[in-house]
C-alpha cells in the first residue's frame, strides 16, 4: 500500500509537465481564436433585402440572443487573453502550483458556461429561424435572409469548437488541481 502512495505523490517529469504546459497554452489559444472569430462574425452579421417593395434588416443587434451570444463570447475572449497571460507567467514547467490550477479550473469553468449560454440560446433561436415554428407563429426568417442565417451558422459552430476546448481546458485543470494539500 505503501509503495502506491510513494508513486503518486511524486511530482511528474519535467517533460511530462511541459507536455502539459504545451496543450494548455495550445488549446486556450485555439479558445481565443475561436471565440473571436464567432464574436467577430456575429457583430458583422446584417443583411437587407426587400420584400413587395419594402426593405427589411436582419442584424443580430435585433435580437436579445444574438446580443448576448456575441457579448458572451467577448466576455469569454477577452478573459481567456487575460488568463493566458498568467498562463506565461505563472505557469513554468518546474513548477506544481495545484492551488493556481484550481483557479483556473474555476476560471475555465465559468468561461465554458458562459459560452455554453450563449450556444444554446443562438441555436436556438437559429433553429427557429431556419425551420420556423408554426404553432407560436414565428415565421421561417432563412427564405429572405439566407446571408445572415449562414453567417449566424457559421458563428454558432466556431462557438461549438469554442466549447470543446475549453472543456479540454477544465478537464485538465480539475485532474492538475487535484494535487492541492490543504
Amino acid at each position: 500500500m505503501d509503495s502506491v502512495e510513494a508513486k503518486f505523490s511524486q511530482n511528474p517529469p519535467p517533460k511530462t509537465q511541459k507536455i502539459v504546459l504545451g496543450v494548455q497554452i495550445c488549446s486556450r489559444i485555439f479558445a481565443i481564436v475561436t471565440t473571436m472569430a464567432a464574436t467577430f462574425i456575429i457583430f458583422t452579421s446584417k443583411q437587407s433585402t426587400e420584400i413587395i417593395g419594402i426593405t427589411f434588416d436582419a442584424r443580430y443587434s435585433y435580437s436579445s440572443t444574438f446580443k448576448f451570444f456575441a457579448f458572451a463570447h467577448a466576455i469569454a475572449c477577452a478573459f481567456s487573453m487575460l488568463c493566458l497571460f498568467f498562463v506565461f507567467i505563472l505557469c513554468r514547467p518546474g513548477t506544481n502550483s495545484a492551488n493556481f490550477y484550481y483557479y483556473l479550473f474555476l476560471h475555465d469553468l465559468l468561461m465554458m458556461s458562459l459560452v455554453l449560454a450563449g450556444c444554446a440560446a443562438a441555436t436556438a433561436e437559429g433553429y427557429i429561424g431556419r425551420y420556423w415554428n408554426n404553432h407560436a407563429g414565428w415565421p421561417r426568417i432563412c427564405d429572405q435572409f439566407g446571408k445572415f442565417c449562414n453567417k449566424i451558422t457559421s458563428a454558432v459552430m466556431l462557438s461549438y469548437l469554442a466549447l470543446v476546448f475549453l472543456l479540454m481546458l477544465t478537464i485538465l485543470h480539475a485532474t492538475k488541481s487535484t494535487q492541492i494539500q490543504l
